[in-house]
């Protein structure tokens, strides 16, 4: 029943959206300025899940006892050191105020000493098991917990459904992973081999990620490549809008394809008249959108 009334109201979204523009009218996309500009809502906890000083998260819990279950967020910025945790305080706020205890991961990246391979991949890893300790002290469920992540922290939030898959021999190997409800990729990148070899400016820090091109790397891109470690076992929602300048939607169809083949619960809700920043703007239409998919992953069985 839920999923007759989802697949509704997404329709209602797109016919809307799409009526607005058509007599011709360039859509305006958010811009990462607009983005970055806004105030910072407050987290009520700021705790960290390891020693470094980026080794930490912003926890917001919603008014009540709880538990609540639980969305860990992950932000992107290509990777690097230049862009942090706080643009995504406003999703992680609309998911809080939606009922959902929020954990806004930070994490050390490319630039940052220890960032890059392995580190910001053991961090992401780290952050979220690190639940499990919160729990203890905070009302939140943690067997209902979904991952969502934007751009390269669509990438990552993808590989936190994926690293059951890895091999003990791999350095990014974490022996029982915290057990995930679903996935949110909003424009994520979950093919890192094509996203490399691709022109753009995002696309150049691939190689700083992992410390070489493919060529030079194939073990490590296969490790890190949600593409490469299929299936998740977990239904993958993949949110990206039709305009987006900086991850080709080729991304997230050809995963979306893979991961059925492989057996798993995956759909692309393609965005139209939507950028890449659209995604994350509380003040951006296809912001309900996001908070329906998160909705839709809590209420599978």
């Amino acid at each position: 029943m839920f999923r007759k009334s989802y697949c509704f109201i997404l329709t209602l979204i797109v016919l809307a959206t799409t009526h607005t523009y058509a007599q011709g009218q360039q859509p305006k996309l958010v811009s990462w300025q607009e983005v970055a500009d806004l105030p910072v809502p407050p987290a009520d906890h700021v705790l960290a899940y390891g020693p470094d000083s980026l080794q930490f998260g912003e926890l917001r819990l919603p008014q009540g006892k709880g538990p609540f279950p639980v969305v860990v967020v992950v932000h992107g910025g290509c990777w690097l050191a230049a862009y942090d945790r706080q643009y995504m305080a406003h999703l992680s706020q609309a998911l809080t105020q939606a009922g959902y205890a929020t954990w806004n991961l930070e994490f050390r990246r490319v630039g940052d000493s220890g960032g890059g391979w392995p580190g910001t991949f053991l961090d992401v890893a780290q952050g979220t098991d690190h639940l499990r300790t919160l729990a203890k002290k905070y009302p939140m469920d943690v067997k209902e917990t979904v991952v969502i992540g934007h751009s390269a922290g669509g990438h990552l939030a993808l590989w936190l459904a994926a690293r059951h898959n890895l091999p003990k021999g791999s350095p990014l190997y974490i022996k029982k992973p915290l057990k995930l409800k679903g996935v949110v990729a909003l424009a994520g990148i979950p093919d890192l081999e094509t996203y490399s070899q691709q022109e753009g400016s995002c696309n150049k820090a691939v190689p700083e990620l992992m410390g070489g091109m493919p060529a030079e790397q194939a073990a490590r891109y296969a490790e890190a490549s949600p593409s490469r470690l299929l299936p998740l076992k977990v239904p993958v929602r993949l949110v990206q809008g039709s305009l987006d300048p900086i991850v080709p939607v080729t991304q997230s169809s050809q995963f979306e394809a893979q991961a059925r083949a492989a057996g798993d619960d995956a759909t692309l809700i393609l965005l139209p008249n939507a950028g890449h920043f659209d995604l994350v703007a509380p003040q951006s239409p296809v912001q309900q959108q996001v908070l329906q998919t998160v909705h839709e992953l809590f209420r599978l069985k």
